[in-house]
């Protein structure tokens, strides 16, 4: 069964995408990529937090302990960092302000989603994340105009979202 509601899933893409006439290889490669990484992470933290017993908190301080390091030689490697340190507006207090405020958001949308994999799992945040989506979606729609109104778009962002559903249901129910 699960296969067929992954088949409505994919179909349901490629029924949105249907009428991109402005198909972008590294676009969708991107996009891809993202979708695999995203998984593999998310099933991650769902396998260590019931195999090690950690509760979300030691899951995001080991996570962060990891990841640091590599995200501090990256920023290095990339030129980033000597960026950051040459921001004329780094020390003033509306950007501060506006920084502070935007890792305090980061490292509660960190913790929910290590509360909802670890106590649910890795397929519930992914239906968490389908519908924080559709919502951001909708509501950038509405609110900044600018994308043509497609039916077969629609149409198959529904049949993805329906699917991931279907999935998330079979899945709660042990078939």
């Amino acid at each position: 069964m699960n296969r067929k509601i992954v088949v409505i899933i994919v179909f349901g893409a490629f029924v949105a995408g249907a009428r991109d006439l402005s198909f972008d290889y590294y676009g969708y490669a991107v996009v891809f990529l993202s979708n695999i990484t995203t998984a593999i992470y998310l099933a991650t933290i769902a396998r260590i937090g019931k195999s090690s017993g950690l509760n979300s908190f030691g899951l995001m301080w080991c996570n962060g302990i990891i990841c640091g390091p590599l995200l501090l030689v990256w920023s290095l490697i990339r030129g980033d960092l000597a960026l950051t340190m040459n921001f004329p507006y780094l020390f003033s207090p509306g950007f501060l302000v506006v920084m502070l405020m935007s890792c305090i958001l980061a490292f509660f949308l960190n913790y929910c989603i290590f509360l909802n994999t670890t106590l649910n799992s890795a397929v519930t945040q992914t239906i968490c994340g389908n519908l924080k989506d559709f919502f951001t979606i909708s509501l950038g729609w509405f609110i900044f105009g600018g994308l043509p109104f497609d039916m077969l778009n629609v149409l198959g962002q529904l049949l993805g979202f329906a699917g991931s559903g279907l999935y998330a249901y079979y899945k709660l129910i042990g078939k």
